[in-house]
């Protein structure tokens, strides 16, 4: 599933930089071959689309980077694995095996 979302991740990154491209942001690029207004799709549809397009595509890399953050499995510190250290830390600590040392000044070393 990973690996899935992972390869339509980069192929939606290269389709998103391929429209990117195809903009010009003056107005020319794709947009600019369109220049008779009895065009189906003028000027003004064609830089629509594409910029739907462009933010479609964005939204949709960061829907897939989400759902590869979810299914991708848990490893490191986030998941419970009892190890021997932390077995015996387990086992010694107890609230009466803590020693108590002297106060500092009540000892007779510190007088003279």
């Amino acid at each position: 599933m990973v690996t899935f979302l992972v390869i339509l991740g980069i192929l939606v990154c290269i389709i998103l930089v391929l429209v990117i491209l195809i903009q010009n942001p003056k107005g020319g690029g794709l947009s600019s071959g369109f220049s008779s207004s009895n065009n189906i799709m003028g000027v003004q549809r064609t830089g629509d689309i594409l910029e739907k397009g462009t933010w479609g595509l964005a939204i949709t890399i960061m829907v897939i980077a989400v759902l590869v953050n979810i299914s991708a499995p848990k490893t490191g510190a986030a998941v419970k694995t009892d190890s021997k250290i932390q077995e015996q830390i387990d086992k010694t600590a107890a609230p009466s095996s803590i020693p108590s040392f002297p106060k500092a000044g009540s000892s007779d070393s510190t007088k003279k």
